[in-house]
């Protein structure tokens, strides 16, 4: 864990030593990956570690014979450094926890958790206009396992008539209301990199995935909004002494807001930021610089972030075969192989580290393929600049060879596993199914994983 400051006596200590009383059990994760009794914290940082004889005596004579305050861990207790998670999504995991949706077991339940929310909440309980937002369902938990559709959203008496708009767990699908699904209208019959879910009959369901998730218009997050959602996060990563995040995908108004909070060094732990490349935009690479160690160190955002593909859970992950219980698709690609041959090798070459969403063995192989483009046509070192793709789920055996060769960082999310091991089975069949999380084969492979 990290600490920062801590109180003894009722003062607040800016200056003091944490240490085992065992002789061992602060990991210093250097080098050698040793163990010290003490570490010293002076203000804001770590300044020492070493034996508590040893470091008195150095701060001692550094401070005029000043004796340093001591605090022991409790038995049984170990100290390490503060804990960086490589791929989240800062303000969307703070909307999630403001409405419980992952815990519904069932599309009523799920319901259910939107109508407390708003029971809980005056200003919108009163205001049948506000546009309700949030994030996390999850239809593969439910003992149906089927999307929900917009009449679900008026099936509730409380929920009836509003306008919601909620994510699913993986970020790839929408589920809006009917009020939001006519005032979204008409949608067309295709999207590039996208789909909009139709009944028998051809009509939207209001369920979209996605590029399709284009389509409906999101309300303006206040900047009360935006501060509630980052408080949110905030404190749940501290807690667990995660001291720096990784967002996988800032969009102009997350950007906007963490260079606001860093410029007035309102950021209590460090982000590194994934600025989002919209397929459909103008390349940016070259106009925009990136940020590097801004507000005292605790922002940079000096990376792209462009998805490849859908989700594995909503059946959007680009495969070679097509799905075994779908056989109907393989997925989708949302970006074209022209396009990533195109921009990755831009970005690269304008000094971005490039991070690209890739789920399913068909995209990680057309995203491998873009960055040998960038080695072989353009001649660039790709490895220097730390390439990643984003998941990594389903990887042939050739290609995670590709990882290793070109050096691009397998950047894997493990909790993904546990997730999804409920269908992904059946989504891939016994065979492929073998080539999914395949943590250990990747690092055999001579590959990287973050």
């Amino acid at each position: 864990m990290a600490f920062i400051s801590q109180r003894g006596g009722g003062v607040l200590l800016t200056s003091y030593a944490l240490c085992s009383r065992t002789g061992k059990g602060v990991y210093t994760v250097n080098a050698k990956n040793t163990q010290q009794q003490c570490l010293v914290v002076h203000e804001e940082h770590i300044v020492d570690t070493g034996d508590l004889g040893d470091i008195q005596q150095r701060w001692k004579s550094e401070h005029d014979n000043t004796e340093l305050p001591v605090r022991f861990i409790d038995s049984g207790s170990i100290v390490i450094p503060g804990m960086s998670d490589s791929h989240c999504h800062i303000l969307e995991y703070g909307a999630s926890k403001l409405i419980d949706l992952e815990s519904g077991k069932s599309v009523q339940e799920t319901v259910g958790y939107v109508a407390e929310y708003i029971l809980a909440n005056p200003d919108i309980r009163n205001n049948m206009s506000k546009v309700i937002e949030g994030w996390g369902f999850d239809h593969t938990a439910w003992a149906s396992g089927v999307l929900p559709v917009a009449a679900d959203l008026d099936a509730h008496p409380i929920t009836r008539g509003r306008p919601i708009i909620l994510q699913g767990k993986d970020g790839h699908t929408i589920w809006v209301s009917p009020s939001i699904l006519r005032a979204n209208g008409p949608y067309p019959s295709e999207v590039d990199g996208g789909v909009v879910i139709r009944d028998a009959t051809g009509n939207p369901t209001g369920v979209f995935m996605d590029s399709a998730m284009d389509l409906i218009a999101r309300p303006v997050l206040s900047a009360e909004d935006l501060e509630k959602r980052f408080a949110v996060t905030v404190k749940e990563a501290l807690s667990k002494g995660v001291v720096s995040l990784h967002d996988a995908g800032f969009k102009p108004v997350s950007l906007d807001f963490f260079k606001r909070k860093s410029a007035i060094n309102g950021l209590p732990l460090r982000i590194y930021g994934m600025t989002y490349f919209d397929e459909d935009g103008a390349y940016w690479g070259d106009k925009s610089r990136p940020l590097i160690g801004t507000g005292n160190n605790r922002l940079t955002a000096r990376s792209v972030k462009i998805f490849a593909d859908g989700a594995l859970r909503s059946g959007g992950a680009a495969l070679y075969e097509p799905y075994s219980d779908n056989p109907s698709t393989s997925g989708l690609m949302r970006i074209t192989p022209e396009l990533l041959n195109e921009v990755v090798p831009k970005f690269l070459r304008d000094g971005w580290q490039v991070n690209i969403h890739a789920i399913g063995d068909r995209a990680n192989g057309i995203v491998l393929d873009a960055f040998e483009v960038a080695a072989k046509k353009f001649k660039l070192d790709v490895a220097s600049k730390r390439p990643r793709i984003e998941h990594v789920q389903i990887v042939t055996k050739n290609d995670m060879k590709r990882l290793a060769k070109l050096g691009v960082i397998a950047s894997v999310q493990p909790s993904h596993a546990t997730d999804d091991m409920w269908y992904a089975e059946g989504r891939l069949g016994p065979e492929r199914v073998k080539n999914l999380y395949a943590f250990r084969n990747i690092m055999n492979s001579g590959a990287r994983i973050t």
